[in-house]
């Protein structure tokens, strides 16, 4: 039977994995899950997973080359993520071992963040309510709409969409900026950075972490913010130069911001950004709804299923070297999945 190890935590798999993946993954195969309270080590990690057939990783879980190479027995790593930057996928081609991905399941619900803390940005919700909570009475203080504001937003994917879909049903002008956006929505204008810096009221960031959005947000792109626009991040802490920011909350460059993720471990907030009084911070928790956590688990038990059953699975990202797949019984990998 196939030997499958799952990464997550006990508190992990509660809030990214779920009953209704964990039982069907169960269907499929002898599942073995991680015991501890914590992610594991290297050391660890390649001894729970040794002859295990088949891996389910949480995105901490980290696969670099030494980890394939104590792995003789492994036939796919199945990521529980879109992001698959900790996984050596070179090296998972030379040893033969697929690595898939899941895919964005979690557009409404961060989308519904974002919106979300622009709400509370502008009406000082948190604020109020922390002064109650320590016995003070809060500051009355002006508000602001978003209905007929300027929603800047910075990548224009799945999560994206949907916010600006949400933002138009409010009232919202929307810019958007991503360089590899083909088309949008009728009553969407595409801008350069600059100029939507320059113009929006609230700007989004959700764009993807690759080399060259590193610090996309610096000091130069603060200042080129209105001194009453709000930053909003709820993609990656990479994309933010975090002194630049904390700088310019402080000088008041900027009114405030939003963060949902950071540079501290994990992808949360850093604790000196997420403690400053112009901040909004939540622990990386965007995307931390059942349907989106179901969406990418439910993913990874159609890809063993898949495989299970002969056929390509759908979001493998180095098919064509797997080459330990021929271990599988009666797999061709010629068949693709019904849904791909």
């Amino acid at each position: 039977m196939t030997k499958i190890y799952l990464t997550h935590t006990p508190e992990a798999r509660q809030n990214y994995y779920g009953e209704r993946a964990l039982a069907e993954l169960h269907m499929l195969g002898n599942v073995s899950v991680n015991v501890l309270d914590r992610p594991l080590t290297l050391n660890e990690f390649a001894l729970a997973a040794a002859g295990h057939h088949i891996v389910v990783a949480s995105r901490e879980a980290a696969a670099p080359e030494a980890l394939f190479e104590r792995l003789p027995d492994l036939i796919a790593f199945c990521r529980v993520a879109v992001d698959i930057r900790n996984i050596d996928v070179d090296a998972a081609s030379r040893h033969g071992v697929l690595v898939t991905r899941a895919t964005p399941g979690f557009d409404t619900s961060v989308a519904e963040w974002v919106i979300g803390v622009m709400i509370d940005l502008s009406r000082g919700i948190s604020a109020a309510a922390a002064a109650y909570w320590q016995h003070r009475t809060p500051a009355i203080a002006m508000g602001r709409e978003l209905r007929a504001s300027t929603l800047g937003v910075i990548g224009y994917g799945f999560a994206g969409r949907r916010l600006v879909s949400l933002a138009r049903a409010l009232g919202m002008s929307v810019m958007v900026c991503d360089p590899y956006a083909t088309s949008v929505e009728a009553e969407v204008e595409q801008a350069p950075l600059s100029e939507l810096l320059t113009r929006a009221d609230y700007v989004v960031c959700l764009a993807a972490a690759t080399t060259e959005t590193a610090n996309l947000f610096d000091a130069d792109a603060f200042a080129k913010m209105s001194p009453h626009a709000y930053f909003i991040n709820a993609s990656r802490g990479e994309l933010v130069d975090e002194d630049a920011l904390f700088a310019a909350l402080e000088r008041g460059v900027i009114a405030g911001a939003a963060l949902d993720v950071g540079r501290a471990a994990d992808q949360m907030p850093s604790a000196a950004l997420a403690a400053h009084p112009k901040v909004i911070a939540s622990p990386h928790a965007g995307g931390l709804t059942p349907p989106a956590i179901e969406h990418q688990a439910m993913d990874t038990v159609r890809q063993i299923r898949a495989l299970l059953e002969g056929a390509r699975p759908e979001h493998a990202v180095n098919f064509d070297h797997a080459t330990r797949l021929a271990r599988l019984a009666g797999f061709s990998g010629t068949r693709i999945t019904s849904d791909g």
